[in-house]
């Protein structure tokens, strides 16, 4: 069966009832129909004073196109948690519709492991993600039209771009303002992907309505004549962006199809944003139950690393362990496997593959202090040998590890991973970020891509050297980066799998977004608006004579 057919045999809970789980009374509670909700602000003052649970990251190593299944896995956790008696709770991002209709299809797990309505979730959910494209839009329309009426502020560059939330490389590239009316002035322009907008960091770094809107106003749109940065409440659109995002601030509570609790909120990508769910939603879900389960986009080099160094940062937060997703076809794929061969057995690959394994690992326990314990996601195609082999050697490296079957089982696939992580989540840490915020621009960049890469150097192109010397007389030079690359390799290069010579990280662009509070550093060929595969997921989504969704996978 697939993923959505699983779902939709499975009879779900009202969510009031779900609610009731994490003791939420029905007045705190805003319906979005039967099965999902998004809760309302008075709710924070009533848990304030709630003790924290602990905190679960799920991270991986690197990825194959098709991801290993970290949303899976975390879901398995939270359900096998309450399999074993626990209060737990997911924390998870939203699914973009340019993945879902790209080449992924889906992302709200897979098999037993889901969260539901799913179908629901992939599309237009509670509206957050087109509520954001929104405000970013009005910042957009606001800006031109400053322009068009004799430009005040001596707008001279613009650097905000327009988003949708579709993957479409024409927008990579666009030329705007063609009409010929005239006081329009054309200029060449460009889209992003919604999930990379500044403003859904922005959203889900705030901690409340009002750092919503001051976060917002911050927003450098461009530069004027003198070359001074001009911001969004200097055209006083902070207020009107954050009414579009009233509802959108507000954490989403669904539920697993074994009816655990999740708020699912926020979704900036990972590979070219920070790509971990809202400050709210996490904080708000630990002080809800004992484990929160949350999950970082992509390997650990990328969504981890930016969860630690900036997310935790901001949020004064940090896991109590981390679970590192690995696959057999993920092992061998960075052994030097080809695509087509990854799910048949080959010792080899496996072998070679292992090191991008244990590089997640080392960089986990050693550079940011954490407690680790890997989850090995099996597939139907791994072999025993497989499996017993992957097992055996993190054991004789004294690394703890757990076969999970969550897509076959559910949380009773999960529930000797939930338990080993009961037990490491009680050890002493000593977690530290990879880099201190009062270094350069420049030290930090090094920091990540020698100490979390494994890269010999960083180099810089003109450009990107010339912004970085901009942004720090500026003085945000003290700002936390967040690297865009590839999610497939430690490199900046896609194809650079194993990374076992000596390589360098290029920095081809700096952008500053001074309203999420953090440096985008651009390497490699990494595009802030993704493109559709050559067979898109889409062709093979459609609704059929009952009213169904189908091809969601």
């Amino acid at each position: 069966m697939t993923d959505i057919e699983i779902a939709k045999k499975v009879k779900l809970e009202n969510i009031t009832e779900i609610g009731k789980k994490l003791d939420i009374d029905e007045e705190d509670l805003e319906l979005y129909g039967k099965y999902k909700a998004k809760i309302s602000e008075n709710l924070f003052k009533k848990i304030e004073k709630n003790k924290n649970g602990k905190l679960i990251l799920v991270t991986a190593m690197n990825p194959t196109p098709l991801g290993e299944g970290k949303t899976t896995i975390s879901i398995a956790i939270a359900d096998g948690l309450r399999q074993i008696g626990k209060k737990s709770i997911l924390a998870l991002r939203e699914p973009s519709l340019g993945p879902v209709f790209g080449i992924k299809g889906g992302a709200t797990g897979g098999g037993y492991a889901q969260v539901a309505p799913m179908e629901d979730i992939n599309l237009h959910f509670t509206g957050d993600i087109h509520a954001i494209t929104s405000a970013n839009n009005l910042l957009s329309a606001m800006i031109d039209n400053h322009i068009y009426f004799g430009n005040e502020l001596e707008i001279e560059k613009v650097v905000w771009k327009r988003c949708v939330d579709l993957n479409d490389r024409q927008l990579r590239k666009v030329n705007t303002g063609l009409s010929g009316e005239s006081k329009i002035v054309p200029r060449e322009d460009s889209f992003d992907i919604t999930v990379a907008s500044e403003v859904m960091a922005i959203l889900c770094l705030a901690t409340d309505i009002n750092d919503l809107k001051q976060k917002l106003g911050n927003i450098i749109i461009g530069y004027n004549k003198k070359g001074m940065p001009v911001f969004a409440k200097d055209l006083k659109a902070e207020g009107s962006m954050a009414v579009l995002l009233k509802d959108a601030i507000k954490p989403n509570l669904v539920q697993t199809l074994e009816h655990t609790p999740a708020l699912i909120h926020g979704g900036p990508f990972a590979n070219i944003a920070h790509g971990c769910n809202s400050i709210i939603a996490t904080k708000m879900a630990m002080k809800l139950a004992d484990y929160t389960i949350t999950e970082a986009g992509f390997g650990a080099d990328l969504g981890a690393e930016k969860f630690l160094d900036i997310k935790c940062r901001k949020a004064n937060i940090h896991p109590d362990a981390v679970v590192c997703v690995a696959t057999i076809k993920a092992i061998k794929y960075h052994g030097g496997s080809p695509k087509e061969d990854v799910l048949k057995e080959n010792m080899e690959y496996l072998q070679k593959g292992m090191n991008n394994l244990y590089r997640h690992i080392d960089n986990l326990k050693n550079k940011f202090g954490l407690n680790v314990i890997v989850a090995i996601n099996k597939y139907n195609t791994d072999t025993e040998k497989e499996l017993e082999y992957v097992q055996n050697e993190l054991k004789q490296k004294g690394i703890m590890s757990s076969l999970v079957e969550s897509w076959a089982k559910g949380g009773k696939g999960a529930i000797d991973i939930a338990q080993k992580i009961i037990d490491i989540s009680k050890q002493d840490e000593d977690f530290k970020y990879i880099y201190e915020l009062d270094k350069g621009i420049k030290e930090k960049i090094k920091d990540v891509a020698t100490k979390v890469y494994g890269a010999k150097d960083v180099t810089y192109e003109k450009e990107a050297d010339e912004k970085i010397e901009k942004i720090e007389k500026l003085g945000y030079g003290k700002l936390p980066i967040c690297i865009a690359k590839t999610q497939y390799s430690f490199s900046d290069d896609a194809k650079k799998l194993e990374t076992k010579e000596d390589f360098e990280i290029n920095v081809r662009d700096v952008e500053i977004k001074a309203g999420a509070g953090f440096i985008v550093v651009l390497c490699g060929k990494i595009m802030t608006m993704p493109g559709l595969p050559k067979v898109p997921a889409a062709e093979s989504i459609d609704i059929d004579e009952n009213g169904e969704v189908v091809g969601i996978f």
